[in-house]
Formats: structure tokens, sequence, C-alpha cells
């Protein structure tokens, strides 16, 4: 015969194993929606798939941009207003619109030439490979920089080699070496981005020797076109620390199903792109 203590017992295991298999039906619920709603782990994200998104941050099939190029020396400042129009990274066309005294300036490129149009001669001039490395309109950019069709995650070998806190915000940065064959003039480059957007905050530039060459950092994160973008890009070269040349974009559209036949030494020449 049962005693009255052993049936309370049981009872109680019962109600136990009714609210232990409740319990574990609602975990069964949570813990999916827990993984669901958590962002991705840390090392979810590649090295490789950071550069791509910064490779194609200001790349678009086709796009328009005013901007502004300020540029400073020790010996002298000037500044600059100019449209850009571009397709894909291949073509692109700059015409000055500002100062008066150079305004219709332009600058086409077409993959690996370069041809600039001088309107107070009426004269376009084709850049030879001689001048390649010297700076374009006077800036610390040059003309190979406008014509280098390298992407990071492709001619480079990297890998994340920080990934924390700087200044209170979360960042990655990236360590990259260049491919044995790949068509590229840096020995390194150190870039560093924002973690949650992917944004680039800093790019350093070595020299085959290892010695810093250049600094670039970006700015004033502004929405353009429905994407993101540093609106102020700033270059400054190590060897002159006081100076450095400044772009403001002001305005950025991309999908203007512009054709290979803009791009053309004709269009280089028309007047009313600089107005």
């Amino acid at each position: 015969m049962k005693g009255p203590g052993r049936s309370c017992n049981k009872g109680k295991e019962m109600r136990m194993g009714k609210v232990k298999k409740a319990f574990l039906s609602v975990l069964c619920v949570i813990i999916p929606m827990i993984n669901i709603l958590a962002p991705k782990a840390a090392g979810a994200v590649t090295s490789r798939e950071i550069l791509e998104k910064v490779d194609d941050l200001w790349r678009g099939e086709s796009s328009y941009a005013e901007m502004s190029m300020e540029v400073i020396t020790v010996h002298w400042k000037r500044s600059l207003k100019i449209k850009a129009w571009s397709l894909g990274k291949d073509y692109s066309l700059l015409v000055i619109t500002y100062p008066p005294r150079e305004r219709g300036v332009a600058t086409l490129k077409t993959k690996k030439e370069i041809w600039n149009y001088l309107p107070r001669v009426n004269r376009v001039i084709k850049v030879p490979t001689s001048m390649m490395m010297a700076g374009w309109m006077g800036s610390h950019f040059t003309n190979d920089d406008l014509v280098k069709e390298s992407r990071m995650s492709e001619d480079y070998d990297s890998r994340i080699t920080f990934e924390g806190k700087r200044g209170g915000m979360p960042v990655y940065e990236i360590t990259l070496i260049p491919k044995p064959d790949a068509p590229v003039v840096w020995g390194k480059i150190l870039i560093t981005v924002r973690r949650d957007e992917l944004i680039p905050i800093t790019s350093l530039y070595y020299d085959e020797d290892g010695n810093l060459a250049r600094t670039m950092t970006f700015s004033d994160v502004t929405r353009f076109g429905g994407r993101s973008l540093p609106a102020t890009m700033t270059l400054i070269p190590a060897d002159k620390p006081t100076e450095r040349t400044v772009i403001h974009y002001n305005e950025i559209k991309f999908g203007l199903g512009l054709k290979k036949d803009f791009f053309s030494i004709r269009n280089l020449s028309r007047r009313d792109l600089s107005q």
C-alpha cells in the first residue's frame, strides 16, 4: 500500500516534468530567434569581402559628380570646382568649371590613356607615359591615380590585422601586400574601415622599401544616390606633411545610362559641359 508521502512526491514530479517540458519548448522558440536577430560573428566577414565593398563604394555603371578640390602647398594655394562623369572603371571625363581663367580645362580617360584639353590654346594633348606620375592640375593626385585599374580585393593579398575600437569607434584594420604580378606601385597598403558600415577611414600607402609615402583620410559621411559615402577625401604626402589636396563631393548621381561614345575627344572640348 502506497503512503500519502510517496503519492505526493509523484504528483510533484509530474508537475515538475510538465514545467520542464514547457520550459524546453520555450527555449526551442527563443534560441533560434536569438540566432536570427544576433549580428554576424566578428570572424564572419573576410578581408576580401571588406575590400570588395570599399572598391565598389564610388563605382557604378555610370555616374555624375560635382566636387571641389583645394590644393595647399608651401608656396601657394588654389581652389577648383569640377564636374565629372564616369562609366565603370575605364572611362571618365573631368571638366573644370572654376576659376574662370581655367574654366573648360578638361581631362579624358579611356582605359589606360589620358588626354587633356586646354581651351586657351584650343589644343588636345595626350599625356605621355613619362608624365604619369606628375600631379594632376598641380594636386598631389597623379595622372596615374586617374588611370589605375587595380582593385584592392584582386591585386593584393590581405588579412585583418586589427579588430576593435579606436577613438571609441569599432573598426577593422586590413594589411594589403601586392600579389607578385599585380600592376600596382605600392609595396603595402594599410586601410582602416568602420566595422558597421565598411566605410574607409584612412589608407596608408607605403613604397617598395616600406616607407610611408602618403596618407589618405576619408570623412564627412553623406548619403548620395542611396549610398553612404565619405564626402571628403584628404591626401597628404609623407615627405611634405604640411601640404595636402582635399576633394569634397557636393553631389553624386548613379545610374545615368551613359554610353562609351560620350567619353570622346570631341566631348573633351565641349564648352557647354563647363557651364
